[in-house]
């Protein structure tokens, strides 16, 4: 039998906690999947429906965009928390119209994102009228009458709002940046522009494409892989076998991280015997960095490389790949040769030992990886930061050779892929113009909104409806009670969604959900099955075909939705033949293959057996598609952040029972905090010369340069080991705590690992 939806919230008082586990995965991680799936799914619908995440003529994982094995692939091809993300898609249990008519507007904003995301499957389209008290049913036409009212009755198209989440297929994006376009604007916001921008702003700068250059195969052929402010056992566990085998080809692996996180330091692979007995220690060394110290460490590391070339002449810098393939060298080294090492030791918190043996690494490894995530890319120098890592890479001429490259690590199913479909408020002039040819439309050439600058727009009256394809927009976003009114300043929010969460209960004066089939359902249009397609970390393109029954006749697939609203907003007249599109979806990937760079071909190469992968010029061919026609040495100022004077340094980050803002449950137990969220992890004795005691209740303002605060409250202190001066909590309970203009510099990330805070003592009221 499956477990019902929760009726009680979040209560923090049950809140307990235990010593942080020193291995990962293993016996424990099947049991809590299995356990979690047969809740959700009962056990014929988990047996039917596991058995066919990642597998060839399966379906993609809704979770990570880890990338499968293009050999054999395990009977069981995903992870615990891919469990989890599929039985929380493929729950049977649903939010009915008669569930909206039981609980008020204003019942349902005062839960918790989690009490709203258990409840189910959305199963009708619903309506918030303004002035209403409860949603109530809607037709889908009336719906789509409704969207297109509100969108022509704009002054102009930039008015409107498009975001998108990353578990969008490579069809809908493709379709739903060409609806947008042919509405006229470019306001095309997406989770991209919170997670990864600042990766491809600095690639893009560095080597001319803004994606990894390494692929799954490359792991068994390096001898080093640096995994730098990043957590794979939590958020990509799949991740860990990658690294164990390469470990067992002889690779050395470097943690670099602020937290001792659980998976990198002991992985007990559940499908291995060895796994099921003992664990592999993932990192050989743990560099357990202070927050905003990456750059410093970088910029060290080129120092050091740059003084064992001078003690052996020819063996450390790539003369031939840095003098055929690279420009800006004589530059960087200048730079590099004047960094001080005690500004490093101290920026870092590392010793000169530590930054010693990790320099004679790099200069004797023959193919070396760097892999990030959030822990680099939410800075303010985020960019920077990542041109640094880059920076080593080029001069050790580890691009464009096996087991060697960049390895940014995106986090959501298909957030790569729909980027490449044309989700970007600033495509280039190429791609518009082959979307124009292939649809006889006038693509709008003036930039859009980002996320950010989305926000900034519906705050102050310039954006009026909010459309979103997929997400939580209010819990992904910086500065909640910012974003909140923002959304509530619309005249229209729309959100497109395969459950209840906080977007539906923060809206406009009208607001509608559109319930949608996800990653696990079958899609029948004109009665034959559908497959869509997803591009994973590593730009592998492949199928993914959904085979369990809809929960409801209602749902229609996000394909149907864009094609739908389409045909209502512009008329039977439209260049685009949108009918066409929605009842083939062969027909979506062949226009695909007109517009898209790389995709020619798209529909045979999509159904090989591993799909097919990408070009990516640098890894390719060494060859790099800059204003240099080279691969450029980064220059940059060492930026880090100090501790003030009884203060902390926060990062947020995701806790073991969550996905993004998807909270499967309150069990962290990695780091043994269990029955609850609102926590702060901070070092003891930070925590005694703060002058509180562990358990303690406090309040947590975040501070900025100009006089900004944000306050929190009541979270509870946690002695952990980070180092001295910084804390760590969950999101999206710490959201409110980053104001909107705190943000990566060039990229507009929110910066989320790098805020000042101060404690107060909190006071219990009435």
């Amino acid at each position: 039998m499956h477990r019902a939806a929760p009726k009680s919230d979040i209560d923090e008082s049950e809140l307990t906690v235990t010593a942080p586990k020193t291995e990962a995965a293993g016996v424990k991680a099947v049991t809590v999947a299995l356990e979690r799936a047969v809740e959700e799914m009962g056990v014929v619908r988990t047996a039917r429906t596991l058995a066919r995440v990642n597998q060839r003529h399966g379906f993609d994982c809704p979770g990570c965009a880890w990338p499968e094995p293009t050999g054999r692939r395990r009977p069981a091809e995903f992870c615990e928390n891919g469990a989890k993300a599929v039985a929380e898609e493929a729950t049977l249990r649903t939010v009915t119209p008669e569930f909206f008519a039981a609980h008020s507007i204003d019942e349902l904003a005062g839960k918790s994102g989690y009490w709203l995301g258990q409840q189910g499957r959305l199963t009708h389209p619903m309506v918030l009228r303004e002035g209403d008290t409860h949603y109530t049913p809607i037709a889908w036409d009336d719906a789509y009458r409704l969207i297109a009212e509100q969108l022509k009755a704009l002054d102009s198209p930039d008015e409107a709002v498009f975001y998108t989440s990353g578990r969008t297929a490579n069809e809908t994006a493709f379709l739903y940046q060409l609806l947008v376009r042919s509405f006229g604007t470019n306001n095309l916001p997406d989770c991209s522009n919170m997670c990864h921008e600042s990766s491809g702003t600095a690639l893009t700068s560095s080597i001319g494409i803004g994606k990894g250059s390494v692929t799954i195969d490359d792991f068994t052929s390096a001898d080093l892989i640096i995994v730098a402010g990043q957590n794979p056992g939590t958020n990509h566990p799949r991740m860990l076998s990658a690294l164990g085998d390469a470990k067992a080809h002889g690779a050395k692996i470097i943690a670099v991280n602020p937290l001792p996180e659980t998976g990198l330091l002991g992985f007990k692979d559940p499908q291995t015997v060895k796994g099921l007995t003992g664990g592999v220690s993932i990192a050989d060394d743990f560099l357990q960095i202070r927050l905003g110290g990456d750059m410093a460490l970088f910029q060290g590391l080129g120092k050091l490389l740059f003084d064992a070339e001078d003690r052996a002449p020819g063996t450390v810098v790539d003369r031939a790949f840095v003098d055929a393939h690279t420009a800006s060298f004589a530059e960087y080294e200048k730079h590099m040769r004047a960094v001080d090492l005690t500004v490093v030791e101290r920026a870092t918190g590392l010793s000169r030992d530590d930054l010693e043996r990790t320099a004679r690494l790099l200069a004797e490894s023959k193919a070396v990886i760097i892999c990030w995530a959030m822990g680099l890319t939410q800075q303010v120098h985020g960019v920077a930061t990542i041109e640094e890592a880059t920076n080593l890479l080029l001069l050790r001429g580890m691009i464009g050779k096996p087991g060697a490259g960049v390895c940014p690590v995106r986090g959501h199913s298909n957030v790569q892929g729909d980027r490449t479909m044309g989700i970007w408020e600033k495509m280039p002039e190429t791609f518009l113009a082959a979307l124009d040819r292939e649809f006889g439309i006038t693509s709008p050439r003036e930039h859009g909104f980002d996320t950010v600058n989305a926000i900034r727009a519906m705050r102050d009256g310039r954006g009026k409806v909010f459309f979103g394809m997929g997400g939580n927009f209010v819990s992904a976003t910086p500065d909640t009670e910012v974003t909140e009114a923002a959304l509530r300043n619309c005249e229209l929010t729309v959100q497109v969604s395969t459950k209840l969460n906080r977007s539906h209960v923060v809206h406009g004066r009208t607001a509608l959900i559109l319930p949608t089939l996800g990653r696990t359902d079958e899609d029948t249009q004109n009665g034959v099955r559908q497959q869509v397609s997803v591009e994973d970390s590593m730009s592998m393109v492949h199928l993914s075909t959904g085979r369990l029954t809809p929960v409801s006749d209602e749902l229609r697939s996000e394909v149907a939705i864009v094609c739908e609203l389409a045909q209502q907003l512009f008329g039977p007249d439209h260049s685009v033949p949108w009918a066409e599109l929605q009842r083939d979806y062969d027909k979506i990937r062949d226009a695909i293959a007109q517009v898209v760079p790389g995709c020619a071909d798209y529909n045979a190469k999509v159904r090989g057996r591993n799909g097919f992968q990408l070009p990516h010029p640098p890894r390719d061919a060494r060859e790099f598609r800059t204003a240099t026609g080279k691969a450029n040495f980064a220059v940059n100022d060492l930026h880090w952040l100090p501790v003030p004077e009884g203060r902390l340094i926060l990062q947020t980050l995701r806790s073991h029972d969550q996905y993004n803002t998807t909270i499967y449950g309150l069990d962290d137990r990695y780091r043994g905090i269990h029955n609850g969220r609102r926590v702060v992890l901070v070092n003891p004795q930070d925590i005694t010369a703060l002058g509180f005691a562990e358990d303690d209740l406090v309040d947590v303002i975040s501070e900025f340069g100009d006089g900004t605060e944000r306050r929190v409250t009541g979270f509870r202190l946690v002695g952990y080991s980070t180092p001295r001066g910084n804390a760590a909590a969950y999101y999206p309970e710490t959201n409110p705590l980053i104001p909107l203009d705190h943000v990566a510099l060039r990229s507009n990330t929110p910066v989320s690992k790098a805020v000042t805070i101060r404690l107060e003592p909190h006071v219990h009221t009435a």
